[in-house]
């Protein structure tokens, strides 16, 4: 199962790359801070009444306009469509102290059956009197439990200049009323300068498992094409990226889906 959907994120990642690279995103920008936010659904051919198993996948990439570093990414929130739900219910979960100080391999050997997603980070380091360099590793996201509420850990982990973990927590909650139905929010610490400046960030959450004979999926959408229509154009994800110096920026991806069988 763990070997399946590592081959499936792989291509979910690859389908990520494809966003970026033919520019099917939105680019928001204040001052000389410019973020591109990209990101997909999959399937697009979506139940109109019920619910499906989907893939939701974001990526987000931060650059100065000017050339200069830009200011240490701070806090991530991403809200999704109220026509998408997240459900946990009888999902293995991974404990915080599982994850502290474990490569990738770690991880997966210890919360491999809590998993939940996955993608990678980019970074610039900067160290004294030095040209800076790239950096960069994986992500891999676990369905977790801290003070006795459900959370998402984002695992990261990175091998240059030195091997390093990070684990940063996802906390999620449902909206009600407007367009979005979960938002998940995550702070960042103030990372070592080894860690430089965080450049971009891919995460792709998609999960399908059994429990009590039944099949779930950790995220669950309909398509909202009303009576009549088969196709439907709805906001997707927004994106809230806070930086360091105290700018944020905020993002919406708009997506389509068709009604399945219509």
């Amino acid at each position: 199962m763990l070997r399946r959907w590592l081959q499936t994120s792989a291509l979910l990642l690859v389908i990520v790359g494809v966003f970026a690279a033919v520019g099917l995103g939105e680019v928001v920008q204040r001052g000389d801070l410019r973020v591109y936010f990209q990101g997909g659904i999959a399937p697009r051919a979506l139940p109109r009444h019920g619910e499906a198993a989907v893939a939701v996948s974001v990526s987000g990439h931060v650059v100065s306009t000017d050339g200069s570093n830009p200011p240490q990414l701070r806090s991530i929130s991403i809200a999704i469509n109220r026509n998408g739900h997240l459900d946990h219910t009888g999902l293995p979960v991974c404990r915080y102290g599982q994850l502290q100080a474990a490569s990738t391999r770690q991880a997966l050997a210890t919360c491999g059956s809590a998993i939940v997603g996955g993608g990678f980070f980019r970074a610039k380091v900067v160290l004294p009197e030095q040209s800076p360099f790239p950096s960069g590793g994986r992500v891999l996201a676990f369905n977790g439990i801290l003070h006795g509420r459900h959370v998402v850990f984002a695992h990261v982990y990175g091998t240059s200049p030195l091997p390093q973990s990070r684990v940063l927590t996802f906390h999620f909650r449902r909206r009600r009323g407007g367009g979005y139905g979960i938002v998940l929010r995550a702070h960042l610490p103030r990372v070592a300068a080894e860690w430089g400046y965080v450049s971009r960030v891919s995460l792709t959450l998609k999960r399908h498992f059994r429990y009590r004979g039944r099949a779930r999926s950790f995220l669950t959408a309909a398509c909202p094409a009303p009576a009549g229509f088969t196709v439907a154009t709805f906001p997707l994800a927004r994106a809230s990226f806070a930086f360091e110096d105290g700018r944020k920026l905020t993002s919406t991806l708009v997506r389509s889906c068709r009604v399945r069988g219509a």
